[in-house]
């Protein structure tokens, strides 16, 4: 589930380990193929986001590269709970990172040359602008809901903030891209920024109380779920226009808006 506003989020959290060194490496899964004699001793250098990518870079040029995929926390400390969904634990000179991830679906790479992936523009970089959108609309024949989640094309946006946007916006998310109006993607654009902007400004959005819900790496849940207007509300009046929320596929996922706001 974590999205941009959520890895910004963790990102932020770990800033203060710029700096220090790593001192002792335990995997848990034999699934995260990491070369720990590279990285005992490897000194942190800078810590950012890339689209949905916690991007861990080394002194020596290396760097970590953490995808948390549906299940995922980078947490400051464990509890008994999640310490059983442990996979990996970095102990630092100043203090200590874990990577908890009870589907496994997540990763972890080592790697020298950089992602290893190609991803499309930051949203909420100024190079993102509504001509930048205009032309990665018109030339697309995808749903505009799946090409703001195309993270070829616009990297970070994922299921929640693809409906809150489009809902704010008031364009249905079945609509072709390129059947939008310049002042529907002109809305579409304001709405991704400021949806993005808000869920930040309240450390993201934590749907459940389970371990694999998204917390903050001190273990507090976000804010941003208290301020919803579609997802996962599903048969829910509208707190725009009291229409019923409804939900639908899209991509093998599921898609919540209004019919009556959202043409």
């Amino acid at each position: 589930m974590p999205e941009l506003p959520e890895v910004e989020t963790i990102v932020r959290g770990l800033r203060d380990l710029v700096g220090s060194q790593i001192e002792r490496v335990e995997v848990n899964d034999p699934r995260l193929f990491l070369p720990k004699a590279k990285l005992v001793g490897a000194v942190i250098s800078r810590i950012e986001r890339k689209g949905k990518y916690l991007v861990c870079h080394l002194a020596d040029g290396a760097s970590l590269l953490v995808h948390l995929r549906m299940s995922g926390r980078l947490m400051r400390s464990t509890t008994a709970k999640e310490k059983r969904h442990t996979r990996l634990s970095l102990y630092l000179d100043r203090g200590r990172v874990h990577f908890v991830d009870p589907r496994r679906l997540g990763t972890v790479q080592y790697s020298e040359d950089g992602l290893p992936v190609s991803l499309g523009i930051d949203p909420t970089e100024r190079a993102f602008t509504r001509g930048r959108l205009a032309r990665i609309v018109s030339a697309s024949r995808s749903p505009i809901k799946v090409l703001l989640m195309d993270q070829r094309r616009i990297a970070g946006i994922g299921n929640i903030y693809a409906a809150e946007a489009l809902f704010r916006a008031g364009i249905d998310p079945r609509r072709l891209g390129k059947t939008l109006s310049r002042k529907e993607v002109a809305a579409a654009h304001a709405a991704v920024r400021t949806v993005l902007t808000e869920a930040i400004d309240h450390l993201g959005t934590t749907l459940g109380e389970g371990v694999s819900d998204y917390r903050q790496t001190s273990g507090e849940s976000g804010g941003f779920q208290e301020r919803l207007h579609v997802y996962s509300r599903e048969g829910e009046a509208c707190h725009r226009c009291g229409a019923t929320i409804e939900r639908t596929k899209q991509g093998g996922r599921s898609t919540y808006f209004c019919p009556g706001c959202q043409h």
